[in-house]
């Protein structure tokens, strides 16, 4: 099965809105309370799971249009997602190795859909 473009487009949103998710959910863990009545209030936290929610419907679409081992590690995207989001929601730093594992993750995914083409598997032993 080879896999569509809208399927890879489809898990891209999945995981951006998989990591403004998590950046509410930053938000709501400062508002965090046992109590009912503050867990249904904390509108960080609705939002967060909303998100989530709309994103593994996304996903599940997602997967319709390819192969599972080309689409899942794109999801690893969202730790980059979440790095540049942290910077600019909490003014957090990022370190030098931070921004190498950035790297390292940006190209393993690279290499993983490059990886699950036959063609690029031909063509890389014939070389």
């Amino acid at each position: 099965m080879k896999t569509k473009r809208w399927a890879i487009v489809l898990m891209l949103i999945t995981t951006v809105l998989t990591s403004f998710a998590q950046v509410f959910y930053k938000k709501a863990s400062s508002k965090l309370s046992l109590d009912l009545i503050a867990l249904i209030t904390n509108y960080d936290l609705i939002i967060g799971i909303f998100l989530y929610l709309v994103a593994a419907v996304l996903m599940i679409t997602a997967f319709k249009g390819g192969e599972v081992s080309i689409l899942y590690p794109i999801v690893a995207t969202s730790y980059i997602w979440v790095s540049l989001l942290s910077i600019y929601f909490f003014n957090e730093t990022i370190n030098v190795y931070k921004w190498l594992g950035v790297i390292a993750i940006f190209f393993g995914v690279a290499l993983t859909g490059l990886g699950s083409n036959k063609e690029t598997i031909k063509n890389v032993g014939a070389i």
